[in-house]
């Protein structure tokens, strides 16, 4: 089970960050999970301490290689910094002006440059007649059709819908519903990609996961992992969490 940490903005204080980790790092060795931390930008360089029990996370990449670009953080820079992966088209970047043509040149770009890119995508709102899916099939296909093949298989994608975020378990997406929709991406990666490869493409949930959805979210839904928001910079909710998932 791969659970990515996205800790946004929460976390600006370094003694706080060296906690968490610390944390995720014990929780790795002792439930046999994968985590990925995605800490903000200025930290990553003095958390990302090798060897390590957990991997480490852009929360974003730039598309500049460098130069004369004041305030760009390029891939290269991340990867010094120690991540592996990076989050691409997160729905809070996407309401910033990422547009799904900017989300395919950061894919593109983040694979190009040896990270493990975690494509985002999810639809604003449910409706009855089914045009949620045609939205979250649009986000799949402009970001991976440019792709070749092989570079399609790399990527990690990681369902959010819009209208889950920011709510209790109780009010976030329905087991059912998510099953749906795992299945309905496999669908869309089969497609995609060539030959068996849809087979082995993990597919993550985020969505106000919390302690009390995380088990049944995951051991219902044939989802292979979670991407964890608040939850995450929480250490007792975050080894609650983790504890869930094992």
């Amino acid at each position: 089970m791969l659970i990515v940490a996205n800790w946004k903005a929460y976390v600006d204080d370094l003694a706080k960050a060296k906690k968490l980790v610390t944390v995720s790092k014990r929780l790795a060795r002792e439930h046999q999970s994968i985590i990925v931390i995605a800490p903000p930008a200025p930290l990553l360089g003095a958390l990302a301490v090798r060897p390590s029990s957990v991997a480490f996370a852009a929360q974003d990449v730039s598309l500049s290689s460098g130069g004369a670009q004041t305030g760009e953080i390029t891939v290269g820079a991340y990867k010094a910094a120690g991540a592996a992966y990076a989050l691409i088209g997160h729905s809070e970047r996407r309401a910033q002006g990422d547009t799904d043509a900017v989300v395919a040149q950061k894919l593109a770009h983040a694979l190009t440059n040896g990270l493990t890119p975690i494509l985002c995508v999810g639809e604003r709102e449910r409706d009855g007649e089914g045009r949620y899916l045609t939205f979250v099939r649009e986000e799949l296909t402009s970001a991976l059709a440019p792709l070749t093949p092989k570079d399609r298989a790399r990527v990690i994608v990681a369902y959010e819908p819009l209208w889950a975020i920011g709510k209790t378990s109780a009010f976030a997406i329905d087991p059912h519903d998510l099953t749906e929709m795992a299945l309905y991406i496999r669908k869309v990666l089969t497609e995609l990609l060539p030959g068996k490869s849809a087979a082995s493409s993990l597919v993550l949930y985020g969505g106000s996961v919390d302690p009390d959805d995380a088990r049944v979210l995951a051991a219902s839904s044939g989802i292979d992992g979670l991407l964890v928001g608040h939850a995450s910079t929480d250490p007792r909710l975050f080894s609650l969490l983790v504890k869930q998932l094992a």
